[in-house]
């Protein structure tokens, strides 16, 4: 069965017995052939378009192929190229974008990657800024190097002098810990010194109460190579295929998209074989992906999205390369 899910990727042609017995190394005749290829098809892993035509692959099929596959390996040339690539991006924007984009070029499929800041964020400082009419901008620098910047507005004014005793406390006390045991810790001390009528804690309540040390969930999301879908015949009608391009024009399609399929993957290469469950017009198409989470909190999806039709390996690869690239640069 596996040989005949290799022709049809090679050939997209529905696949016929003298087909296979020219392929080798199989030394059964075509009559053989079509009784093994019949018995296949009554057991749901070959389908056949017309009486007189070959086999197609079903997605059972393509289940069963895709879990003897190994991803191939490429070479230390495209391994270093896309390395250098994604260094050479300055923001994270530029890198999950570069990512995308790699994945297109190696892949010829659609390329998807994003960055999701987890509660595992570490703060490195804080800066406070006094504007007029009684504003604040914040300025959180985590250690992955992201900046998170909140404009609020204060019933009260704070002096500069108040501003730099504000920072200094949250940063003698609270850089290298994460966000959210941050936020909890400085309730906490919030809560407990509200009798004493501390000036610090009081005034930090003020920035506490307008979201200061909120970690930052907004997902930065990149998907390339969208076009490539269009030359594909996924028997959708014009409607149905607009429908698909307005879902993955969506950041938070693609994010809950990745959510359902790669949410488990603990590092490993997932393969999903029709996402009709994630959305009608994908039915007949395949996503491979893995989820990176770094030291820095930051979690990394990096996936494609093409046809079951597709060369696995060299997908496969691809995605695995490029994870590994985030887990090096500790992005």
């Amino acid at each position: 069965m596996h040989l005949i899910v290799r022709a049809y990727i090679d050939t997209g042609e529905p696949v016929g017995s003298r087909t296979l017995s020219r392929l080798g190394p199989l030394a059964l005749s075509p009559a053989t052939i079509r009784n093994v290829m019949a018995d296949l098809s009554d057991a749901g892993y070959l389908s056949q378009p017309h009486t007189s035509a070959g086999r197609i692959p079903t997605e059972k099929a393509f289940r069963d192929f895709v879990a003897s596959v190994e991803p191939r390996a490429i070479s230390p040339a495209d391994r270093d190229r896309i390395v250098n690539q994604i260094q050479n991006g300055e923001t994270l924007e530029d890198r999950v974008a570069i990512a995308a984009r790699v994945l297109t070029e190696v892949t010829k499929n659609v390329g998807i990657a994003t960055a999701i800041p987890a509660t595992a964020q570490e703060l490195d400082h804080i800066e406070l800024i006094g504007l007029a009419d009684r504003r604040i901008l914040m300025i959180v620098v985590t250690r992955d190097q992201r900046l998170q910047n909140r404009v609020i507005s204060l019933d009260q004014q704070l002096s500069p002098d108040e501003l730099g005793r504000l920072r200094n406390y949250i940063n003698q006390n609270f850089s290298g810990w994460t966000l959210e045991r941050a936020r909890a810790e400085l309730l906490r001390r919030i809560e407990e010194e509200r009798a004493t009528y501390d000036a610090v804690l009081q005034q930090l309540n003020l920035l506490y109460r307008k979201g200061l040390l909120l970690a930052d969930q907004d997902a930065r999301v990149s998907l390339d190579g969208a076009s490539y879908l269009v030359g594909l015949d996924l028997h959708l009608t014009r409607e149905r295929m607009r429908d698909l391009f307005r879902a993955l024009e969506e950041k938070s399609r693609i994010v809950a998209l990745l959510d359902r399929f790669l949410e488990s993957s603990g590092g490993e290469v997932r393969v999903h074989i029709g996402l009709e469950d994630a959305h009608p017009a994908m039915r007949e198409l395949a996503l491979i992906g893995i989820n990176v989470d770094l030291p820095s909190g930051l979690r990394t999806r990096i996936a494609v999205l093409g046809p079951m039709r597709m060369r696995y390996d060299r997908v496969m690869r691809a995605v695995l390369e490029i994870g590994r690239t985030f887990e090096i640069l500790q992005i």
